[in-house]
């Protein structure tokens, strides 16, 4: 347990920190630029979760490989495996840049954006989009260090990426009037300051610059036969991420037909909800690293004690969180809102996934512990039955009422976290 909070704690910080600034960017844009401003940044919300988290949950799937190498003691695999990883995260950056801002107004028009917040979220993802590389890349490098079990570089630059994006925030939004393309800016911004920090701290780790080790120098073509193994682990996790972001379209396209307003309380609940999540995926991610490690070492007596010991750590971390958002989800919903109306609808939806955070606190274990030991398959299928649950949660009670939509959200929570569950126990038995 000590080892797996110490590794958690910077983990979690660096997560608090990087929503942190999300949320920077929605009060700055909501009550300096107005409700309907950040309606258009929220309505954004899904489908950078549908494409970032594809290429981002591509490097975190390669992350299991880096973490099982290292456990070995395999530096010279490591090595060859992260040359691999940065030559597929580059070039997919590049291909997916293109290919959607090629597609962006078309996904909007699908999602049904209203018209009068159409404008500004075309502008908002606009540049969202132009950043990939450098949100990928990030991405990479935070997950090498953490594989090798290092979650204070990590910490350190997200916190000086989010004091960059708020200062970037305050002088583009509120100094120069650049509307949401000025928050845009901020994020692209912040997260290559995270990246150019992560580079400096990988150049210091001694089995990643020790190359008579490898034979090789570090920055070579990478061989394909390590693009193919890493595309293997790697491609279920983003399809994973990518599938969960479409049952997230879903429930978007609902929302989005009952006007601005409905928009407007939607993404202020889910940005809450993504800050409150958090912490549920910081212990996933402890249970990630310690379970990858542990099965290259083919340690599974300490993966069974892990895991146990993740799920405590996960509801104790929820019981405050869980308190908030059902005790006072009007009180924090009006940092960002002015609208009474918009403020009430914030109070129908909170509670609701208040009540079953700690499903989704155990979701995440369950699933970083399946990845672990290597298995990214069933955990892909677990975001397909999330769609499944939130389309049929969303066409039966999301087109009534607002508080359908928040009984179609947790209703994935539940149904992943079971399936997730009973994978899990049935890979431990065949250790």
């Amino acid at each position: 347990m000590r080892q797996i909070v110490l590794f958690f704690l910077p983990l979690l910080f660096g997560n608090l920190f990087q929503q942190v600034y999300s949320l920077v960017d929605s009060i700055i844009v909501g009550k300096g630029i107005g409700d309907n401003a950040l309606a258009a940044v929220g309505a954004s919300g899904t489908l950078n979760f549908l494409i970032l988290g594809f290429v981002v949950g591509l490097t975190r799937g390669f992350g299991i490989s880096f973490s099982q190498s290292f456990g070995k003691g395999d530096h010279k695999l490591l090595r060859e495996y992260i040359l691999a990883a940065q030559f597929i995260s580059s070039a997919m950056s590049i291909v997916f840049t293109i290919l959607c801002l090629m597609a962006l107004k078309s996904m909007l028009i699908f999602l049904k954006t209203p018209s009068d917040i159409f404008d500004d979220a075309y502008s908002y993802f606009s540049v969202i989009l132009m950043g990939i590389i450098v949100t990928v890349l990030n991405n990479l490098a935070i997950t090498i260090l953490q594989s090798l079990g290092d979650s204070k570089t990590p910490l350190t630059a997200m916190i000086i990426s989010s004091i960059t994006n708020i200062l970037l925030d305050i002088l583009l939004v509120i100094g120069f009037h650049f509307g949401v393309v000025g928050a845009a800016i901020a994020t692209v911004i912040a997260q290559a300051v995270s990246y150019i920090y992560c580079r400096i701290g990988l150049s210091k780790v001694p089995v990643l610059t020790d190359e008579d080790k490898a034979g090789k120098g570090f920055f070579v073509l990478p061989q394909s036969g390590l693009c193919v193994e890493l595309l293997k682990i790697g491609l279920p996790v983003a399809f994973m991420n990518s599938v969960t972001a479409a049952g997230g379209m879903i429930l978007q396209y609902f929302v989005n037909i009952m006007g601005s307003a409905y928009v407007a309380a939607y993404s202020v609940c889910m940005k809450f909800a993504g800050l409150f999540e958090q912490f549920g995926i910081s212990v996933g991610l402890a249970i990630l690293t310690f379970v990858g490690q542990n099965k290259g070492a083919g340690k599974y007596d300490r993966i069974r004690k892990g895991v146990w010991q993740g799920l405590f750590l996960s509801i104790i971390v929820n019981i405050p969180l869980a308190l908030i958002q059902i005790i006072i989800p009007g009180l924090i919903s009006r940092l960002m809102l002015s609208d009474p109306v918009t403020i009430g609808y914030c109070s129908e939806f909170m509670p609701i996934l208040g009540i079953s955070l700690f499903a989704l606190g155990w979701l995440f274990v369950f699933r970083y512990a399946v990845q672990g030991l290597g298995n990214t398959v069933v955990p892909m299928f677990s975001g397909f039955l999330e769609v499944a649950l939130r389309l049929g949660f969303g066409f039966t009670l999301g087109r009534m009422s607002f508080r359908g939509i928040a009984v179609s959200e947790v209703s994935a929570w539940i149904g992943a976290f079971i399936m997730l569950a009973v994978t899990y126990f049935v890979l431990m038995r065949k250790a």
